[in-house]
């Protein structure tokens, strides 16, 4: 079984080694990331906004 995982991980690094850039920017990614997070914190705070304090 050991040896399995350590082929498995071989062959993840050996693939990871030989592509160049990644398919996607990881900037990219992040800023959708971001993007998502402000909107979700903007409805958050629009929903909150109209409510008694209690």
């Amino acid at each position: 079984m050991l040896s399995q995982i350590s082929q498995t991980a071989l062959a993840v690094v050996l693939a990871a080694e030989e592509s160049g850039e990644p398919a996607v920017n990881p900037w990219f990614i992040g800023g959708g990331v971001l993007a998502f997070l402000l909107l979700l914190l903007l409805g958050l705070v629009w929903f909150g906004g109209g409510r008694e304090h209690s």
